[in-house]
């Protein structure tokens, strides 16, 4: 874009008719280059194309979510709305007051009457060292038992407090502080710990911490009739992985691994033990993947079963004859699914994704962001192709914000209006071609995206999920990856704990410090989740 010409100020009886005409002629211009301009970077964009390159321009967010954003009824009109944090408030009346600290004027003449205390209240932060000696007193019995003092709970096996590794995995895995930086900072404050110590407190004992992330994903999906689900890239050991996500409105749920795929997903969706089931349901997978008659047939006459392991399992399709790597899939799905439902997964749980195919399975929900944003990143060749774009594009808009609509109030007349719109949306002919192609794989998943309708709970995107997320983005540009497998279970369980810990509107400072010392007075995370549920 060129820049922008600001013409000097031309005092008024200096402006003739003549120096008018030329300003004039000046803004013409200027206009007419900007223009010119933007018309070589959509040919630029065109040739880019025509040559077959591989990179693409960069695109802003569509904003698609945003601009169909519903106002609340009776809310202010947007030019009279103030500013978030406006509202007048007592800003210290909630505040615990430490010190007390009385201030006389310097001369107070004879005769004066007290008139009472004007505050002004300060707030400090107290940095400092408290090291504690414990001295366990040692006792010989008349029996010849030595006896000693016992540490409390909260500080067997530690040299720490709970408040200071309270402090270090609130740094870490909150605020992504490198382990460096943080130890650095807690040197300079008179703290005398290494790194292997840093260490040691940010990966090992927490079993506990362990323990409650998994019961998090149990109670999660026990009260949840949808859930959001995503993935990104976390390297591990110097090699490339992945995190996935699982979460609603009342929990968020990590787990990485080596690689991503179906069977992976299904095994990080089981709440309980992982089990390979053959039974109806099983079968009714893999005849719906289109398993082969020859494998199917053998799997068709097998008998009901469990089995512990997937060492068990993979014997036992060797020994149906099942040796084939697309037969042994698909056969391996089924068997996971129906052990997932088994474990108590409901069978109605919708599942809402960007599309991924690992995440199709049960009641599989397509992001309308994401589905939006295939039409949005098609780049047209001339002005015919942008025009059909725009137009298509402010339709989907249309529609998805009476979609969101339809979630506040569902009806049954306006359902099939609802269908008969995408039907028509989605078999529009353009005169752009690619257009044409994308809107037919879209009308494909019709059911998938309109799955809101027949289940209006279902959200119609993921971008809780990816915020979820954001969290491996930001670590990953920071630190890179983990090294240990501490390291990368640690990373899951305390990002799972501090999410579901927003979500609960718990702070994840004071969950840490009372699992740390023992208190025990935040409930547990699971029990939350369930009393959240429950209330609404």
């Amino acid at each position: 874009m060129p820049k922008e010409i600001e013409l000097p100020q031309i005092p008024e009886q200096e402006q003739t008719p003549l120096v008018r005409d030329l300003v004039g002629i000046i803004e013409q211009l200027a206009e007419k280059v900007r223009q010119q301009e933007e018309l070589i970077g959509q040919l630029k964009d065109e040739i880019a194309v025509l040559k077959g390159e591989k990179k693409r321009p960069k695109f802003k967010s569509s904003g698609m979510d945003k601009k169909t954003e519903t106002k609340d009824q009776g809310s202010d009109p947007p030019n009279k709305r103030k500013r978030p944090g406006s509202a007048k408030r007592h800003k210290t009346q909630q505040l615990t007051i430490h010190e007390d600290n009385k201030i006389s004027p310097e001369h107070v003449p004879e005769g004066s009457r007290f008139k009472g205390y004007q505050d002004w209240v300060v707030q400090e932060l107290l940095i400092g060292t408290h090291n504690t000696r414990y001295r366990l007193e040692r006792w010989l019995s008349p029996e010849g038992e030595e006896l000693i003092g016992q540490l409390p709970d909260a500080l067997k096996g530690q040299h720490f407090g709970p408040m200071l590794r309270g402090y270090i995995l609130y740094q870490y895995h909150h605020a992504h502080v490198t382990r460096p930086v943080l130890q650095e900072q807690l040197q300079e404050w008179g703290i005398d710990i290494s790194s292997g110590q840093i260490e040691r407190i940010l990966n090992q004992a927490h079993e506990s911490f362990h323990a409650e992330k998994q019961a998090i994903l149990a109670a999660g999906l026990e009260v949840s009739s949808a859930v959001t689900v995503d993935d990104t890239s976390a390297r591990h050991q110097g090699r490339n992985g992945y995190t996935t996500q699982i979460g609603s409105a009342y929990f968020a749920w990590f787990e990485s691994t080596g690689h991503k795929d179906r069977i992976n997903f299904l095994k990080l969706l089981n709440p309980g033990p992982c089990r390979y089931v053959i039974n109806d349901q099983a079968r009714a997978y893999m005849r719906e993947q289109k398993l082969p008659n020859g494998p199917w047939r053998r799997l068709r006459n097998a008998p009901v079963k469990t089995w512990a392991d997937a060492e068990q399992w993979q014997e036992s399709l060797e020994a149906w004859g099942i040796t084939k790597a697309r037969h042994q899939r698909i056969a391996t799905e089924g068997a996971l699914l129906a052990g997932l439902l088994q474990n108590g997964v409901p069978e109605q749980l919708a599942i809402v994704s960007d599309d991924a195919g690992q995440f199709n399975i049960l009641n599989h929900g397509l992001c309308w962001v994401h589905a939006e944003r295939l039409v949005h990143k098609l780049i047209p060749l001339n002005e015919q192709h942008r025009e059909d774009q725009a137009a298509i594009r402010k339709r989907i808009w249309d529609l998805y914000a009476e979609l969101k609509q339809y979630k506040l109030a569902p009806d049954d007349g306006w359902k099939s209006q609802l269908e008969a719109r995408f039907d028509t949306l989605f078999t529009t002919k353009t005169r752009f071609e690619t257009l044409n192609q994308m809107l037919k794989r879209l009308h494909r998943n019709k059911s998938e995206l309109l799955l809101v309708l027949e289940r209006p709970e279902v959200p119609l995107h993921t971008n809780a999920s990816e915020q979820d997320i954001r969290d491996y983005v930001k670590k990953r540009k920071i630190s890179g990856g983990t090294r240990s497998e501490l390291g990368r279970r640690c990373r899951d369980t305390f990002a799972t704990c501090k999410k579901t810990c927003r979500k609960l509107g718990v702070s994840f400072w004071e969950y840490l410090i009372d699992r740390l010392s023992g208190t025990r007075q935040v409930s547990p995370l699971p029990s939350l989740i369930r009393q959240m549920a429950a209330a609404k």
